[in-house]
């Protein structure tokens, strides 16, 4: 029997895409083992996102060379497609390993049975179809991701996700919902709906379908009782988009809206198609019309031409947000994009200190928005791991409050009520069952 195991690096939607792959290994009647573990298949599925993410993937390559003795080692996902001549290069003739390449490699099994170094490839070259996936969910999760949307047609100056992931493309839509009626059947309450580019979501279908006309789907269907959104972009979020989720029983409260820079120029040289204006109206509107929402963002800081006034036009943006969380990234040059080329690159030191700027804004945005829940009453997803730390429950709430509670183990995967009692000085926000 093959024993395999997935090292998964970077964004939900890989996380999904190993899921799958090791749904489908398992019913091959492979074996999934430990990572510390060696395996006869130990697969890589790679992120190239950023300059350290590929340095991340190649660190576990290596290990993987070093631990997995004669075992096959397969190497996929967005760094294998940009650039295999450096994992060949990784791989430095001390051991054979497996490519995966081509704009779309999500839907390949590895041949578990050949003794060969072979394996079973699939359509990578077509990416104007979304890839069949088998939806699996790893082992431990409460919050299952489904893929619906892979690729992107945006072309972000600084992005190297389409040159990986290829164009837009979209899980037909009977497909969506009957995966989200089977994971309701396998008693899972919540569900994330997950894409490179999410709210393209249905472009490509015939007829055209949108995000909108999605949601307004499941509201009707016997799927889990909670759907969140990964993330959707600004200009996505239409009026139509918003008056669907803020009118949902389904839909959580909570939207991750990537900014990226609060400084016009900074945007345009982006290739975005928004300015800090428009962002700052379109916050300040969905706040208005969905409850109790959580609103998350995305910045990269230092991108080439970032002066002292651009990035503190950025800060001042983010601290007149009622924001709840920051997502910051320091900018890395992806060979192959148009920033990687351009003029005035911004010393490391100096991207340092600003992400370091905007953390500590963060976690103050956090502690207050935290802060404003305080004595609620709420309704809780409890996850099915404790927390490390502190040997508590983990829960988390509709609008991703991750709450601390105590109980037993019974209450596990469970919808709960909790009332909200304190936020402590690690920003973990306690709660007790009511």
């Amino acid at each position: 029997m093959t024993a395999f195991k997935i090292i998964t690096l970077g964004c939900k939607v890989n996380q999904c895409e190993s899921e799958a792959l090791e749904r489908q290994l398992s019913a091959m009647g492979a074996r999934k083992i430990a990572p510390d573990e060696s395996a006869n298949l130990t697969i890589i599925n790679t992120c190239t996102v950023t300059g350290k993410a590929a340095m991340q993937s190649r660190q576990a390559i290596r290990r993987a060379m070093r631990t997995n003795g004669d075992g096959r080692i397969v190497v996929t996902g967005c760094y294998a497609r940009t650039d295999p001549e450096a994992i060949r290069q990784v791989n430095n003739g001390l051991q054979i390993i497996d490519y995966i390449t081509g704009k779309d490699s999500s839907g390949f099994v590895p041949d578990t049975k050949s003794d060969t170094r072979e394996m079973i490839k699939g359509d990578h070259n077509n990416d104007s179809t979304f890839s069949p996936m088998v939806v699996g969910v790893g082992e431990g999760r409460t919050r299952p991701f489904l893929k619906i949307q892979d690729g992107c047609n945006a072309r972000c100056s600084y992005c190297i996700v389409p040159l990986a992931r290829g164009k837009s493309r979209s899980m037909p839509f009977d497909v969506v919902l009957k995966n989200l009626d089977r994971l309701e059947k396998m008693g899972y309450h919540e569900t994330v709906l997950t894409g490179i580019h999410l709210g393209s979501y249905g472009r490509d279908l015939s007829p055209r379908q949108t995000l909108s006309d999605l949601i307004n789907c499941i509201e009707k269907r016997p799927t889990p009782r909670r759907i969140r959104l990964s993330s959707v972009e600004p200009r996505e979020l239409t009026d139509g988009l918003i008056d669907v989720i803020s009118a949902s029983i389904k839909v959580c409260h909570h939207l991750h809206i990537p900014l990226q820079s609060g400084d016009d120029n900074i945007l345009r040289r982006m290739h975005r198609p928004y300015t800090a204006d428009y962002f700052k109206a379109l916050v300040q509107k969905v706040g208005d019309r969905i409850t109790r929402l959580a609103i998350g963002v995305d910045i990269l800081v230092g991108f080439p031409g970032e002066t002292e006034k651009a990035f503190i036009n950025t800060r001042d943006l983010l601290a007149s947000l009622p924001l709840a969380y920051f997502h910051v990234f320091p900018f890395s040059a992806r060979p192959g994009t148009p920033a990687a080329e351009y003029p005035d690159q911004v010393a490391p030191e100096k991207i340092k200190a600003r992400c370091q700027s905007l953390r500590a804004l963060g976690n103050k945005k956090k502690n207050r928005f935290y802060q404003s829940h305080l004595g609620r009453t709420i309704t809780v997803l409890v996850e099915n791991k404790r927390d490390r730390e502190t040997g508590k429950l983990k829960a988390t709430t509709a609008n991703y409050i991750p709450v601390f509670i105590d109980g037993n183990d019974s209450l596990k995967n469970k919808l709960i009520q909790i009332k909200i009692i304190r936020v402590d000085e690690n920003n973990r926000v306690l709660g007790i069952i009511t």
